[in-house]
């Protein structure tokens, strides 16, 4: 004869299965795993909303450079009349810097270190000026 499954009227059964159940979530194993498996979700979903977050940021960062590299390449036109070429020059431009911006943006390029040696710069002539400092 195969399984039958549980009465659902049978008092006693139904009262074994409510006991091990509350014992599986008011143990302190199910209340540690419970807690695991939140904090887990949690943290998904705080990377995924930085995920958002940084690709949000490097595409308003690639729009713009073409834009604006557009926009001047167009000014340049209309005011010097020398259609199509500034439009053309400064697009090719505005998409090189916006490549760079990403690029330093995500970290795949380090930053110049040119206004970091002007900062050390004044700081040492600063420093010989005034040796009190």
């Amino acid at each position: 004869m195969p399984d039958q499954p549980p009465d659902p009227s049978n008092d006693e059964d139904l009262s074994k299965r409510l006991e091990r159940l509350r014992s599986n979530l008011d143990g302190p194993e199910g209340m540690v795993a419970e807690a695991q498996r939140d904090e887990q979700l949690r943290a998904e979903r705080a990377h995924s909303k930085a995920g958002i977050a940084q690709a949000f940021r490097l595409s308003s960062e690639f729009i713009a450079g073409v834009v604006v590299g557009g926009g001047i390449g167009y000014a340049i036109d209309k005011y010097f009349e020398t259609s199509p070429w500034g439009l053309i020059i400064f697009l090719l431009l505005g998409f090189a810097a916006a490549v760079l911006n990403v690029l330093r943006a995500s970290g795949m390029v380090a930053e110049s270190e040119m206004s970091l040696k002007t900062v050390q710069d004044h700081q040492n002539r600063s420093d010989k000026q005034d040796p009190n400092a």
